[in-house]
């Protein structure tokens, strides 16, 4: 059979329905497409596409279940190694990860790894009725601090081999990133409250509004019986540029105006949570958070542009997150920084002061650095300014946990194989340890933490 050189396009809701609404984008492969793309995979021996694989899913096996139209052994394939498929199938960043990997990929586009594994959750989501069975106890309790990907994760791997695991969120909903970060066009929130409730039925219980080192400190928790804690409480403290005026009203840093969209339902007609409606939108920053930012606001109503000191090829935002933003009408000013925010008589944003840049010569990291070019700055009007320029860890369990080892600049050093710390019993791991980084990749953490608290569990109980 001839090889098909490109992957079956992704069906998506037209740009003008979808800039006006929160309704998921991207609208899944039909069946008859999902099995046809599974046939574009080589079924390789070496399986090089799950060494891309931050969780290792057996890629090829559970697209030969695909092919053969096994839907629902595709599903249990993928399960085996990640606790949530109908999530990553969404929001990970596949085309750096196990396609960058897929040998299809040398001549042709590779497998939509993706896209596949999003059809056989979604499908075993409408069709399967079997609710998960909690395994034997074994009477030992472990703590996970922070709901998002990777405490997920580490709690139903460690669930599944029988812990009596209790994760505790900071926020009113369990989710993390998942839920407060990630827009309901990219990921639907009820996608994540079915994931989270089938760990529930494995045993995880979980416990919100407790804020680790304020309600409970880790020292407290091993008071209270637990025998291991894992952290995984992300990196949720924003950075700002540090200029004149990011204390004026209309300036939000990227977290703050996510929440109020995306855990708040501030886009609702009876949103409990204040949201400034603006007309025109500056977003500073290129990276994904940057596109949801963007995106969000278009929905809002507001004309939006996104200010990024390099050029379009450094964008760090995913390609396809790029390309739906420009179909929904979002502006890119490249090489371009902010110097400074100018605010009306009652202190509400009404400009921002830009200037120009160029690249130098590449550095020792292969990445160009903006210079500025004098005598270069003109305003740009606007009445909102979201800051999108990362985040860290925030200092509050650093600051009340005693002998665990940090990072100058806020993340808890920890193994990178086993996710243990400073402390004995105590692991961490994803953005806690790595600052913002990918789901996937905390997922990863988050999994192998768990092999390692299992090993040290077990030797210590035998």
């Amino acid at each position: 059979m001839a090889i098909v050189p490109k992957k079956h396009e992704m069906p998506v809701l037209s740009s003008d329905v979808r800039s006006k609404c929160f309704e998921e984008v991207a609208t899944g492969y039909p069946m008859h497409i999902a099995v046809e793309e599974a046939k574009r995979c080589l079924n390789c021996k070496n399986q090089p596409c799950v060494s891309g694989c931050p969780v290792g899913i057996h890629i090829p096996d559970f697209i030969t279940c695909i092919k053969e139209e096994r839907f629902e052994d595709a599903y249990s394939i993928i399960t085996k190694s990640s606790s949530l498929p109908a999530v990553c199938g969404r929001v990970c960043p596949q085309e750096t990860q196990c396609e960058s990997k897929c040998t299809l990929g040398v001549k042709f586009e590779p497998v939509g790894i993706g896209r596949l594994e999003r059809f056989a959750a979604d499908y075993h989501n409408e069709n399967c009725k079997d609710e998960p069975e909690a395994p034997a106890a074994n009477g030992i309790k472990v703590a996970v601090v922070g709901s998002g990907p990777s405490g997920l994760t580490c709690a139903g791997d460690l669930a599944k081999k029988g812990y009596a695991v209790t994760v505790f969120e900071a926020l009113h909903a369990a989710g993390g990133v998942l839920i407060y970060g990630i827009p309901e066009f990219r990921l639907p929130k009820r996608i994540v409250a079915r994931e989270i409730e089938g760990l529930k039925k494995l045993g995880v219980d979980i416990e919100t509004n407790v804020v680790i080192g304020k309600t409970l400190t880790i020292d407290e928790l091993f008071e209270r019986g637990y025998a291991a804690v894992y952290i995984g409480s992300g990196a949720g403290l924003p950075k700002f540029m540090g200029i004149p005026g990011e204390g004026l009203n209309g300036v939000y840093s990227a977290n703050e105006y996510l929440t109020r969209c995306n855990l708040m339902k501030a886009y609702t007609e009876n949103a409990q949570t204040p949201m400034l409606k603006a007309k025109k939108v500056a977003v500073v920053g290129g990276g994904n958070v940057a596109m949801d930012a963007a995106r969000c606001a278009v929905r809002m109503g507001a004309d939006v542009t996104i200010v990024y000191r390099r050029s379009e090829k450094e964008l760090p935002a995913r390609a396809e997150e790029v390309e739906h933003a420009k179909e929904e009408g979002i502006h890119f000013m490249f090489l371009t920084n902010p110097v400074e925010i100018c605010g009306d008589e009652n202190g509400n944003v009404c400009r921002m002061i830009c200037q120009k840049m160029e690249l130098s010569a590449p550095d020792e990291n292969g990445r160009a650095r903006p210079i500025a070019l004098a005598g270069s700055e003109f305003p740009l009007e606007v009445d909102c300014v979201i800051m999108a320029l990362g985040t860290s860890p925030n200092p509050l369990i650093k600051d009340t946990t005693k002998g665990l080892a940090t990072e100058p600049w806020g993340g808890i050093i920890a193994d990178e194989t086993t996710g243990s710390t400073s402390r004995t019993g105590v692991y961490a791991g994803g953005d806690a340890v790595t600052g913002a980084a990918t789901v996937i990749s905390a997922m990863g953490a988050g999994k192998k933490a768990a092999a390692a608290i299992d090993a040290y569990l077990s030797a210590k109980t035998n």
